[in-house]
Formats: C-alpha cells, sequence, structure tokens
C-alpha cells in the first residue's frame, strides 16, 4: 500500500466522530488516573509525550492530504477552464508564474471584478440574500 493511500485512510480515521471521542476518553481517563499518580511529573509527561508525537505525525498527514485534494482542485478547475470557450486558457498555466507576476494577474482581475461587486449589492436588496452567510 502506497503512502497516499495510507495517509487517506488515516486522514478518514483521524476525522471521523468516533477517533474524537475516543481521544476524550483517553483525556479524561489520564485526568482521572491523576490522583492515583499523585499527579507526579511521569503522569503528566505521559500526556506531553503522547500529544507532542501525534501532533508531529499528524502534521505530515494533513500536509499530504492537503496536497492531494488541492492537486485535485486544480485538476477539475483546469477541465473547467479548458471546457469552457470563454476562458482564458493562459489560466491552465498559472503554477509556472512567479509571486510577482501571480499578484499583478490578481491584481488585474480584481480591478475587473470591482464594478462586478456593486452589482452583487443589488442583488442582495431585490432577493434578501445575505452573501456574508455564503
Amino acid at each position: 500500500m502506497t503512502f497516499a493511500k495510507i495517509a487517506q485512510k488515516l486522514a478518514l480515521w483521524a476525522g471521523s466522530p468516533k477517533t474524537f471521542l475516543g481521544a476524550i476518553v483517553l483525556l479524561v481517563l489520564w485526568a482521572l488516573s491523576g490522583p492515583f499518580f499523585q499527579f507526579n511529573d511521569t503522569w503528566q509527561l505521559i500526556i506531553n509525550t503522547s500529544t507532542t508525537i501525534i501532533t508531529f505525525l499528524m502534521v505530515f498527514l494533513i500536509q499530504n492530504t492537503q496536497n492531494r485534494d488541492t492537486d485535485i482542485l486544480h485538476l477539475k478547475v483546469d477541465e473547467l477552464l479548458r471546457a469552457t470557450k470563454e476562458a482564458q486558457n493562459a489560466m491552465l498555466g498559472l503554477e509556472s508564474l512567479d509571486l510577482k507576476q501571480l499578484e499583478a494577474l490578481r491584481k488585474h482581475y480584481q480591478g475587473m471584478g470591482q464594478g462586478e461587486a456593486k452589482n452583487l449589492e443589488g442583488l442582495e436588496e431585490k432577493h434578501k440574500v445575505d452573501l456574508n452567510q455564503c
């Protein structure tokens, strides 16, 4: 099994309500065991070490799944751009632009959208839509 498949399955498991509930149960059990261990340094070290290791591993897991999700999203948007006749196919290669070029392009599109944003305000009044809730 590849790392991507393992990471995907672990991410699904880690994000499930059952796993969250399990973590809460473990924390409660740890807290309740405090008086038995007289709240000593070893008792505290157990939770500190456990959470540090889990957090360290979860960073890589989350980054892997985030990279995968981002790649999928890019591919879907690329396909929409490719299939839309009015779209600028130059947008399909944005990944190769540097930060300055991307910022210039962002400003260009923000400028194009300035007048359009005012049209949304009229839409909000006509249809009683709260765009902040979107």
